[in-house]
């Protein structure tokens, strides 16, 4: 990929992500790696910030004799990926006119 990925997109993605269903690290990573390039070390301070914030919550769950620790997105994290899905949806518009030619003041 060629372009990189700012942190507040990276959230919103996160976020975006975890609206569909509760998730542990491996298989977020793996689902974001779909669209994006990214590794655990770069999404797990992701994640800690996202939970500091207040946008993630999380919690155990054993398997195969350790525990799996999950990513739930908070009601507050459901307020800020609508949020951010707003702002691509008017920034992706802006990029696409301008990639295609057109002028930032055209409809």
């Amino acid at each position: 990929m060629i372009f990189q990925v700012g942190a507040t997109l990276l959230d919103a993605c996160v976020l975006s992500t975890l609206r569909k269903q509760d998730a542990y690290g491996y298989v977020l990573t793996q689902t974001l790696r779909d669209t994006l390039e990214i590794s655990e070390s770069t999404l797990y301070p992701v994640l800690r910030r996202l939970q500091k914030d207040a946008l993630l919550s999380t919690y155990d769950r054993p398997h195969q004799g350790r525990n799996r620790r999950y990513y739930a997105i908070t009601e507050k994290g459901l307020r800020k990926a609508s949020e951010y899905r707003d702002a691509w949806t008017e920034h992706k518009t802006r990029v696409d006119r301008l990639l295609e030619g057109g002028g930032s003041n055209e409809q």
